[in-house]
């Protein structure tokens, strides 16, 4: 069996060390009790220097006692039993000392029983009362046999007995008790951190943002969404002050604590260009113990919508572009044919190329229509940050024939891998760029390729020096044929978005003094 020790270190020697002191407390009373009383006239019919002795004895074994509790040495049930015996024979021998049972000292035996049983948490209970019955009933009758005294002090020694049995198992049942509930507790510490954890995950992957603030406005615990939605720095975790790290929720938190219940709103923020709802929920029976806060992204919630009204519209027309495309090769190729013949009037030579250019503007918008299609068969890899953008930057000045100069890459090293397709990955760069290289100055450096990482995403920025995005457009910037160009179908941006999303990524335009800048949260490598 293993010892109790062994697996309650701290619980079962603190008692222990505790009885020690206690039994050496005792041993020194008694000692004085001795020292006081022995010349006294009642107690010369009884031993004197048989309980001097004892007494001393007692008091020397107590203080080792009391060290090797201290020490740990020997272990930790041999300590326990070696005590408890030795408390029951000095004990009995200082009964016998003093007159037997009548001396009453024999309710210190019921103590130590009932201390020693505790200690041991009920194990051993009924032994130690065996022992200690055993030896009052022979010191009884060694009394009786020596100093003639009468049969009928048996009974005393037997009510004694009893009551040591009855001590053992009242603190078995107590011990007992105290072990189920320790296992309940213990088993309710594990369901709770259980749940603990299972909360954490469930808050860590909602859609929404989850702030938890105290009393006193400092943030308990954050999701990275309600990060990204309010636009906190990565620094900002727990027990930071609400004040410090989003001012303007704050502020209405505030409000909102300061208000009756049943007066909420749902007030909404505007945080970087995007446009939050937030909803406050009382932390306890009162507003003023802290809230939790929740972060609804509207664009997501528009964006939705959207794509409701969309899907039925998107199926339509992919239909549609299957149908359209061999007719439209058919009247491409013989606006090709005419051309040729058309050599020598300028004027029908012009019409067939406009006929020719919005030929090849339907075959192209209908070829976006139709990569919609590759949204849903993703199939995520793990993408080397460096490797990939490398290749991508000289594969994409190759081909548009765009000077090395022009296009940078920076801060690859150190970025940790990230999950994406990369068919996907690279069209939407193209597109990205693409727009880049359309609206920069094209002088050296004006089109950078960055990296970046936190503890969640990876995130890789294409920025140029462009005049950015202009307010009136900013809303409809990723909606499906929305464009400035004449020239443009308005749905490159709409499929870097939707092929995004398909890989778990994000897409956002965010205002930045140094022009345009596009930002992709991609899933880091978990």
């Amino acid at each position: 069996m293993i010892p109790l020790a062994a697996t309650h270190p701290g619980s079962y020697w603190k008692p222990l060390l505790f009885l020690n002191v206690y039994r050496l407390a005792i041993a020194c009373l008694l000692l004085a009790t001795w020292g006081i009383m022995r010349h006294h006239d009642s107690w010369q019919e009884y031993d004197t220097h048989l309980f001097g002795a004892t007494a001393a004895l007692y008091v020397l074994f107590s203080i080792a006692s009391l060290f090797a509790a201290k020490s740990r040495w020997p272990d930790f049930n041999h300590q326990l039993t070696l005590g408890t015996l030795a408390d029951i024979g000095f004990i009995t021998t200082l009964m016998f000392a003093s007159g037997g049972v009548r001396s009453g000292f024999g309710l210190l035996l019921v103590i130590a029983i009932a201390a020693a049983s505790l200690v041991s948490q009920g194990r051993l209970a009924l032994f130690y009362a065996s022992v200690a019955t055993i030896a009052v009933l022979l010191e009884q009758s060694w009394q009786i046999l020596s100093w003639d005294e009468k049969y009928q002090d048996y009974t005393h020694a037997v009510i004694l007995s009893l009551s040591f049995f009855a001590t053992a198992w009242l603190a078995h049942s107590l011990a007992q008790r105290a072990r189920e509930s320790e296992a309940l507790a213990s088993q309710r510490g594990i369901d709770l951190a259980n749940l603990s954890e299972v909360n954490q995950l469930i808050i860590r992957d909602m859609p929404d943002g989850v702030l938890v603030v105290d009393a006193r406005l400092q943030l308990r615990q954050l999701n990275e969404q309600a990060r990204i939605l309010l636009g906190m720095a990565d620094l900002v975790w727990e027990n930071t002050p609400l004040d410090q790290c989003a001012p303007a929720l704050a502020t209405l938190l505030r409000a909102w604590m300061s208000t009756l219940p049943g007066s909420d709103s749902a007030p909404r923020l505007n945080v970087a260009g995007r446009e939050v709802q937030l909803r406050f929920a009382p932390v306890g029976s009162g507003r003023e113990q802290g809230a939790v806060i929740f972060v609804s992204d509207l664009s997501q919630a528009q964006f939705q919508a959207q794509q409701l009204k969309l899907a039925a519209l998107g199926r339509l027309t992919a239909s549609i572009a299957h149908e359209i495309r061999n007719p439209l090769s058919a009247i491409g190729h013989a606006a090709q044919l005419l051309l040729e013949d058309a050599e020598n009037d300028p004027t029908r030579k012009r019409l067939l190329e406009i006929v020719h250019g919005n030929v090849l503007r339907l075959d192209g918008m209908v070829r976006d229509i139709l990569q919609l299609s590759r949204r849903d068969r993703a199939k995520s890899e793990t993408i080397s940050p460096a490797e990939f953008m490398q290749e991508f930057r000289n594969q994409f000045l190759q081909v548009e024939d765009i000077p090395e100069a022009v296009c940078i890459l920076t801060n690859c090293d150190g970025i940790p891998p990230f999950q994406f397709d990369r068919q996907h990955l690279q069209q939407v760069l193209w597109n990205l760029c693409r727009n880049a290289w359309r609206y920069c100055s094209r002088q050296p450096g004006s089109m950078r390729l960055a990296l970046s990482a936190n503890r969640a995403r990876v995130m890789i920025d294409v920025i140029d020096d462009g005049p950015g995005v202009s307010d009136q457009s900013l809303p409809h910037l990723f909606e499906p044929f929305f464009t400035t160009e004449a020239n443009g179908t308005g749905l490159g941006l709409y499929i870097a978005r939707e092929l995004c999303e398909a890989n778990g990524a994000r897409i956002e335009y965010i205002a930045s003094p140094e022009g345009t800048l596009f930002r992709i949260h991609a899933r880091r490598e978990p």
